[in-house]
């Protein structure tokens, strides 16, 4: 079975839990992936009780990232929210109660405390600043490797949102420097959501720098300007086959269930 991006950085955690890198790629896939929320019993409408793990000082919600480490849990079926990382950690920020991943798995299972799953809240909360600037000068992105793998990535994962994106180092009008990432064909709603995930990703990058992100029409004179200096991302066309929809309450991020 494929390894998924949350047991990849999971494994990656454990193996080196000192490393900035490694704990911030496995809070940003955490983020990104959904997980199955074990309740104590099925949900009435909106409002969930999370199973709670727990121990002589904290108390733990428990999560899996696949449904045969619940089911090899809990010895039988049981019911369970299907909802993003995300959304699992706005709705637990001020609870007090931390998160357990895969509880009995020997070797894919960690505790997060309730402290580092405010942290997470608080850096997934606030929405990117907007403005409206043009920048003078354009030249070739100068970005760390991963930081650019990391926007690739993000980028790979809105297929559908947007037809392409140009990253370009620029130099504004106050004379500040950094990079605009020039999103083309995304439609006005799904820009916001497209802002905050590159905004993330040079977040969860660990590193110090500015990516502004700016929307435009394809035959927008600008991209000419970025065709000659920019890197060029090519986003995905979106998978034509539908997904089914969950049951459980929590698989929109936008509308996470509400605790009892």
């Amino acid at each position: 079975m494929t390894p998924t991006r949350l047991e990849q950085a999971l494994t990656a955690i454990q193996a080196a839990p000192e490393d900035e890198s490694a704990r911030l790629a496995f809070f940003a896939a955490l983020a990104d992936s959904e997980v199955l929320l074990l309740l104590t019993g099925e949900a009435d409408g909106d409002r969930i009780e999370p199973e709670l793990l727990e121990t002589d000082d904290a108390r733990f919600v428990m999560i899996f990232d696949r449904e045969e480490r619940l089911a090899d849990f809990t010895g039988a079926p049981a019911p369970f929210a299907a909802l993003s990382g995300r959304a699992l950690a706005g709705m637990l920020s001020g609870a007090g109660l931390g998160l357990a991943l895969n509880p009995g798995s020997d070797a894919d299972a960690i505790l997060l405390g309730a402290e580092e799953l405010g942290w997470l809240a608080e850096t997934l909360a606030p929405a990117p600043d907007q403005g409206s600037a043009m920048p003078q000068n354009l030249h070739a992105p100068d970005l760390p490797q991963a930081v650019v793998a990391a926007l690739d990535a993000r980028l790979a994962r809105a297929a559908g949102l947007a037809q392409a994106a140009w990253l370009a180092g620029v130099t504004w009008a106050d004379g500040s420097t950094g990079h605009l990432l020039a999103i083309t064909g995304a439609p006005e709603a799904a820009q916001p959501a497209l802002a905050r995930a590159i905004s993330e990703a040079v977040l969860f990058s660990g590193q110090d720098l500015r990516v502004d992100v700016g929307f435009f029409a394809s035959r927008d004179p600008f991209i000419g300007r970025l065709e000659r200096v920019a890197l060029r991302f090519d986003l995905p066309e979106p998978e034509s086959v539908e997904r089914a929809a969950h049951a459980a309450p929590g698989s929109d991020p936008d509308k996470p269930p509400i605790l009892r």
